[in-house]
């Protein structure tokens, strides 16, 4: 049975990287950046852009699993259970085993952590509020505030059962 790992969390919180570190502790595994299904120009936010990014992203997960990797990472900003649902429930019928972690780190740290990252182009307002809407998603919520991200995802890999891979 293929697992379906997802790392969530608010912009320039350390979805990227702890996905890289994730997925290069496992083997047979695939890794997906929810923003590489992204890139249109001009970038906009609207149904029929969201539309064409979760089908996307859909395929490419659906994708990895029928070709057998056992282990299938998705890293993306999903601040709403719906957009979380909206990914998975398509899935159902691959008989995944579904892993949803919400990175968060204490609101000063993440603006300066997206700030740091994106520079004056981030919005901080933006951030604070993903991070609170992410923080009520039904997922295994990880702290990253005074871990490096290597700690989280050794973190993760426990939680699936792959600690010391």
């Amino acid at each position: 049975m293929s697992k379906l790992i997802v790392i969530n969390g608010t912009m320039g919180i350390g979805k990227s990287t702890v996905a890289k570190l994730v997925f290069a502790r496992l083997t047979n595994a695939a890794l997906l950046d929810g923003d590489d299904v992204w890139r249109i120009n001009p970038f906009e936010v609207n149904d029929r852009t969201r539309a064409v990014v979760h089908n996307n992203i859909r395929f490419v997960l659906r994708s990895y699993v029928e070709a057998g990797y056992e282990y299938v990472i998705l890293a993306w900003v999903m601040h709403r259970q719906e957009i979380i649902d909206t990914i998975v429930q398509p899935l159902g019928d691959l008989g995944l085993e579904v892993r949803v972690f919400t990175l968060f780190a204490e609101e000063g740290a993440a603006v300066q952590r997206a700030l740091l990252r994106d520079g004056a182009a981030r919005n901080p307002e933006g951030v604070i509020s993903r991070l609170r809407q992410s923080r009520e998603l039904r997922t295994t919520q990880v702290d990253t505030t005074h871990r490096q991200p290597a700690e989280v995802a050794d973190q993760i890999l426990a939680a699936i059962g792959r600690d010391g891979a």
